[in-house]
């Protein structure tokens, strides 16, 4: 995707947004699922190896912060057992979804979730 159509994308998606948000608001909204989604596609190639390593982890009573890490191959890690679009595909819970999906994230990725006061945004 070229910069022109992701831009494109964005837009779009901010027209839908027009019912509910003020123009000036939309950052509050666009920003942080625009960061959310990158990190998830980021971590898609390794995240079966992150979940079982967690679990492998987690049933021995180990912290598993430091394996989930090294397999991921970053800097960060996430351990919810769904992906952004799984979770958003559930539009009765979504606020729910993505409460617990940030939560999932290595603390210092939902501390910037926090410092963008996305819960309020969604709530």
């Amino acid at each position: 995707m070229n910069q022109q159509s992701l831009s494109t994308l964005i837009w779009s998606v901010a027209d839908l947004l027009r019912g509910d948000f003020k123009q000036s608001e939309y950052g509050r909204v666009i920003l942080p699922f625009t960061i959310l989604r990158r990190l998830d596609c980021v971590l898609a190639p390794t995240k079966a190896a992150v979940l079982a390593e967690h679990k492998a982890k987690t049933e021995a009573g180990m912290p598993f912060e430091a394996f989930v890490l090294r397999q991921s191959c970053q800097t960060f890690y996430n351990v919810a057992p769904l992906d952004l679009p799984a979770r958003m595909g559930d539009q009765d819970n979504l606020r729910p979804n993505l409460h617990s999906y940030i939560q999932a994230f290595a603390e210092d990725v939902s501390d910037i979730f926090e410092q963008l006061d996305f819960a309020s945004t969604v709530e």
